[in-house]
């Protein structure tokens, strides 16, 4: 395998305070359901990966009040913000997924993207990974912020459209900002094949589903 063949499912803060209860209900404008199917699809996705021998990376957020820089600080204080996935906390716990004993888990303290926690570029790269596929919250904030990073740093990019959601901007819109500017693959988790080029092959991107469904 060559230096940029390797690909790897990346799993994007399923954690509890995003993804249930009242902390997440109270930030997420669309349907609790839409969360529900989500992170159930997010769930199947790793399951998938497993099978299929595709190598699956966990990233967590942690946003307790000591790691907040200045203007994190000032923004919360402004818009009345409090902490979430605060460090030994049960909103800062995995949701429906739980990593195995030998699957990576990378920490952002206080960060959108995973490229900014401790060793998590180092690993795609000691690993030979060219290709990240994302599952996980939210679309328009933290994957898109660690998918930026990713295709800049010549990473390819898959975003499986069934496992992730936005908190702020419609999904169509993101979706179509990822795959134009990033020349993301868009495709689902049910679709494992389609997730990433053949090996030699050149990326041939799909139609978003979102596009695809509304044609």
């Amino acid at each position: 395998m060559s230096a940029r063949e390797g690909t790897a499912l990346v799993v994007v803060d399923v954690q509890n305070d995003f993804c249930t209860g009242p902390v997440a209900t109270s930030r997420y404008r669309g349907s609790p359901a839409t969360l529900d199917a989500v992170t159930t699809n997010t769930a199947r996705a790793v399951d998938v990966a497993r099978s299929r021998g595709t190598e699956v990376l966990f990233v967590r957020y942690l946003g307790d009040v000591e790691h907040q820089g200045p203007s994190w600080r000032r923004r919360d204080h402004v818009l009345g913000k409090r902490p979430k996935c605060r460090e030994g906390t049960w909103g800062a716990e995995f949701h429906k997924v739980s990593p195995a004993p030998d699957e990576e888990v990378f920490t952002k303290r206080v960060c959108f993207d995973a490229f900014l926690s401790e060793g998590f570029e180092e690993h795609l790269v000691r690993n030979g990974i060219g290709h990240l596929v994302f599952a996980g919250l939210y679309t328009d904030v933290c994957v898109d912020s660690t998918a930026r990073t990713a295709f800049q740093k010549g990473f390819h990019i898959t975003v499986l459209t069934d496992c992730t959601t936005s908190l702020h901007l419609p999904d169509e819109e993101i979706l179509r900002f990822m795959s134009v500017v990033y020349g993301a693959r868009t495709t689902t988790h049910d679709t494992p094949e389609t997730w990433s080029p053949g090996r030699g092959e050149e990326p041939t991107w799909s139609a978003p589903a979102w596009r695809t469904a509304s044609a």
